[in-house]
């Protein structure tokens, strides 16, 4: 059985803007078309395409703009390579989200998605996929890292244009806070544009916060919030990862965490670059899962945000995950752990559902 799946974190934008990958196609086909590249330790090992979402169960997901821009001298001299993401002057990371977002709406003419900016769409949306699973694959359009704003003022334009949630962090140093390798927190900008995503009801991702903003974030802002990729650092012990205050303190505020596929968030011993597939299995993500139920009591707040495909390929994903359908596998694992039916509809869909229905804002 395919059980229907929501996913918090897809960077299906960013795989064709950035890395020009024609996900449109069958995922071996994909794969194919990049077998003489090598741009990238990932090409030709990708996981996430539009017919294996389909086959995956996946119905709904919250897609990415990703572009960043960190102020020059707030940039560690090293540690960081530049990547295809990265832009001198905020100008040029926003004209790259620009890029995504316009993506997004011509995969939506072709019939490939459906962008959800109200609650009713997401609705009308869910029960369609119950009568044709063959459907477009829904999407709530978010920013990880809000670089590409050039101010906060601007918020409401990206409103109007259908972002749904946001993050203001990313990886390093960021114009509106310090991200993951970083030690501080918001800058002023960071907490303007709290005051802004509060006005509009725009949820705040915490992910890629540091532990000082994620801190500073979860008291100036009173809004929705939720980790869309995050994992367990008590399992997986580096910054990357929620701390189980952290996570109750998400819980304490309702949110949902989704559980990322990313080994290096799976598997303590893991070194980027070095480690192999073969050590490590699709188990070690229901242990994430099982930590934070445990820590909350209830099933109510972790979800599936797999990051598949987030510039990085099965090269850095268990051995047993060598698509997104593959995720599919974890609903046995948990079953075999004693959890219910219901409770793994939860974790597939149900807690998402439940959430973004709520932080969807009604038509006016």
């Amino acid at each position: 059985m395919t059980r229907p799946m929501i996913d918090g974190h897809l960077d299906l934008a960013m795989n064709i803007t950035y890395y020009d990958r024609d996900i449109t196609l069958p995922l071996a086909e994909m794969n194919a078309a990049e077998a003489d590249m090598t741009d990238c330790k990932f090409r030709g090992r990708g996981t996430v395409s539009f017919p294996e979402l389909r086959r995956a169960g996946v119905r709904v997901c919250l897609a990415t703009l990703l572009a960043r821009s960190g102020p020059q001298h707030r940039r560690p001299a090293a540690g960081y390579g530049r990547y295809e993401m990265d832009f001198a002057t905020p100008a040029g990371a926003q004209a790259a989200a620009f890029a995504q977002l316009a993506c997004y709406q011509l995969l939506q003419r072709q019939g490939h998605i459906r962008i959800l900016r109200f609650r009713h769409e997401l609705t009308e949306h869910w029960q369609a996929c119950q009568a044709d699973a063959e459907g477009p694959l829904g999407v709530i359009i978010t920013v990880e890292g809000a670089d590409p704003m050039l101010s906060p003022r601007e918020l409401p334009m990206w409103w109007e244009a259908g972002v749904r949630a946001m993050g203001l962090t990313h990886y390093g140093p960021g114009r509106y806070g310090d991200g993951t390798g970083c030690e501080g927190g918001l800058t002023p900008l960071g907490f303007s544009m709290l005051e802004q995503m509060q006005q509009l009801g725009m949820p705040l991702d915490v992910t890629h916060l540091t532990d000082l903003g994620f801190e500073q974030a979860m008291e100036a802002f009173a809004g929705q919030v939720w980790a869309s990729h995050h994992n367990c650092r008590s399992l997986v012990p580096w910054q990357r990862q929620l701390t189980d205050e952290q996570i109750v303190k998400l819980v304490s505020r309702q949110a949902v965490i989704g559980i990322a596929m990313d080994a290096v968030m799976l598997d303590p011993n893991w070194v980027r670059g070095v480690s192999q597939p073969e050590q490590l299995s699709i188990d070690s993500t229901a242990d994430h899962i099982d930590h934070i139920c445990q820590l909350a009591g209830h099933t109510q707040s972790v979800a599936l945000g797999t990051d598949l495909d987030g510039a990085f390929g099965t090269e850095q994903t268990p051995y047993d995950l060598k698509s997104i359908a593959d995720v599919q596998i974890i609903a046995d694992i948990l079953a075999n752990r004693g959890y219910a039916d219901g409770d793994i509809d939860a974790i597939f869909w149900g807690n998402w559902l439940q959430r973004l229905s709520q932080a969807l804002p009604l038509q006016s």
